[in-house]
């Protein structure tokens, strides 16, 4: 979220492959409108909403689905689309595409993979970041991220 800034209000996500829920709690808390979180198991699904009525996260919304199967059936649009499937898995030359089809504009995608990932456009990587075994990826529709600032140049002294 340190990436994505403080302040998601009124905005719409989707968290795929949601495990715990705690990203699209996470987004409501800091005043997204509204959650999607997509989980197959239904144990874990249930979970997620238990948690999310236990704490009033009123634009909580969960689904029991297989991600493929969702994606393709949806038609809605997110603002900001998490997407962290299982490392086992590699669902990434359909996932990507899939994600893009369902981005707001101006919006994100945010993915975590056992290694560095390659968008395909029109989507373009924002940001990375790698901590152990874990590629962080901040993506957004058409835009490259920025080169490094220049060093500064030293002054006279």
């Amino acid at each position: 979220f340190n990436w994505l800034g403080q302040d998601r209000t009124e905005l719409a996500t989707l968290d795929l492959y949601a495990g715990s829920g705690a990203l699209s709690r996470e987004a409501l808390s800091r005043g997204a409108a509204a959650a999607v979180a997509v989980e197959r198991d239904p144990a874990a699904a249930r979970a997620i909403a238990r948690t999310g009525e236990a704490f009033g996260a009123a634009g909580l919304e969960v689904a029991v689905a297989d991600v493929r199967t969702w994606l393709a059936r949806d038609t809605r649009r997110f603002d900001v689309i998490f997407a962290d499937p299982p490392f086992a898995e590699d669902p990434w030359p359909w996932l990507l595409p899939a994600c893009d089809a369902h981005l707001a504009p101006g919006g994100f995608v945010y993915a975590e993979a056992p290694r560095a990932l390659a968008p395909p456009p029109p989507l373009a990587l924002h940001r990375h970041a790698k901590a152990g075994h874990v590629h962080y990826h901040l993506l957004r529709r058409g835009e490259a991220a920025a080169p490094p600032e220049p060093a500064a140049a030293p002054r006279p002294r």
